[in-house]
């Protein structure tokens, strides 16, 4: 696993952030938002992509697929995965992204409109668009086989990863490196948000993104990315990989109902998390724990709980439930695999994490959203991520039994 996040940049820092409950949001510091609504952001820090990759290539990547390189990196050094000993056309690419580079499209409109058509960067396009980071991925460690970038808003980086786990079930890859990226925290694309009034206008650092508590009022928009490498059981075990957890089921749907709003009755991400369920073959009752979506926006919280409500019934009031967002703020298209990457951890430590800042009940959101981290086994984690557009998306991993 690989992750770059605004608690850390590598899995073991990011999840000594989580352990600590650490928070990742600050004032913006990739422009002057002195003038904006919203000062607040989850920015990675301390990150330069010449440590992981050269300087030349760096310069020809925006930060959404320097972000993607770096957690590669990290994920196929982590699973040990050595590409002179593998076939390269059954290694796979899958990495999710929401936007691309919006600094790009910036950047260069601004040219365009001082400077004219002529000084606009060649490289505009290759660098701007979303799939680049899939290409960059596959073009930086060999990686020939199946590549592809699931663009479905904040489901992204969660499609991303149940695609590539259908190509390996599907036969047409041994392995895929898989994940989610996003490097979104720019004028336009902060501006864009606030307008839309999804944004946190909260300047406390520990109270801007507080998912399921009464007062919340937004998400904080964050950065980064997460990468897994994703195996077929028996290679895997032929080359005596480590195995963390084992994906047993992917879920979606479509809720058909809203450009931004989910459904108001939740049936459509019930449905994703249904979906996984039977994917994997287990019942609601065998579901302990779900990292929720979880935005911390008045609807997104309110509408999931009533999603959970529907797939689990009665059960639902035993559930483990979290927002991993209440640390590291909203990932956008990298979010489903940052938080894919927590669950992991956390079916491995027998840990579930707290929801930060939580206090204050809702009086519709009536679960158990963990005001603190508890110790318990978790042999299943369902993690949910549901987007723009009205897509929803599901996993449920398992813990690896040898």
């Amino acid at each position: 696993m690989g992750a770059v996040t605004p608690i850390g940049n590598s899995v073991e820092e990011f999840w000594k952030g989580i352990r600590e409950e650490k928070i990742g949001f600050g004032e913006i510091t990739h422009f002057d938002a002195s003038e904006y609504k919203c000062h607040l952001a989850a920015e990675v820090k301390d990150f330069d992509g010449k440590n992981y990759m050269d300087v030349k290539t760096a310069k020809r990547m925006e930060l959404f697929c320097q972000y993607a390189v770096a957690a590669a990196k990290e994920a196929i050094e982590d699973a040990g995965l050595d590409m002179e000993k593998e076939d390269p056309y059954m290694v796979g690419t899958a990495i999710g992204n929401g936007v691309g580079s919006l600094q790009a499209m910036e950047r260069e409109h601004k040219k365009l409109l001082e400077k004219g058509p002529g000084r606009v960067n060649p490289l505009l396009v290759p660098m701007m668009i979303s799939n680049m980071a899939a290409g960059n991925v596959s073009i930086q460690f060999g990686l020939k086989g199946k590549s592809l970038n699931v663009v479905t808003a904040c489901a992204s980086g969660t499609n991303t990863i149940g695609e590539a786990f259908r190509s390996i079930q599907y036969g047409e890859a041994d392995v895929m490196v898989a994940g989610g990226t996003e490097g979104s925290v720019s004028p336009i694309g902060i501006a864009g948000f606030t307008s839309l009034t999804a944004l946190s206008s909260e300047s406390d650092p520990t109270r801007c993104s507080i998912p399921f508590d009464k007062e919340r009022s937004g998400f904080v928009m964050g950065e980064g990315a997460g990468v897994v490498v994703l195996e077929e059981l028996e290679h895997a075990r032929r080359r005596g990989a480590k195995i963390y957890a084992e994906v047993a089921g992917y879920g979606c749907s479509s809720d058909a109902y809203h450009i931004t709003s989910p459904a108001e009755d939740g049936a459509g991400a019930a449905r994703a998390m249904t979906n996984a369920m039977q994917d994997a073959g287990v019942s609601p009752e065998d579901v302990t724990y779900i990292n929720a979506h979880g935005t911390a926006t008045h609807l997104n919280d309110l509408f999931e709980t009533r999603a959970i409500k529907l797939a689990f019934g009665d059960h639902a009031k035993n559930l483990k439930i979290n927002s991993t967002k209440s640390m590291i703020g909203h990932l956008l298209g990298a979010a489903g695999a940052v938080e894919f990457v927590a669950c992991v951890k956390e079916i491995e430590e027998n840990y579930v994490h707290a929801t930060v800042g939580y206090r204050t009940p809702d009086e519709e959101l009536d679960l158990d959203y963990c005001k603190e981290a508890v110790e318990t086994e978790v042999p299943y984690a369902l993690s949910n991520s549901l987007g723009f557009g009205g897509h929803n998306a599901s996993l449920l991993l398992k813990k690896y039994q040898a």
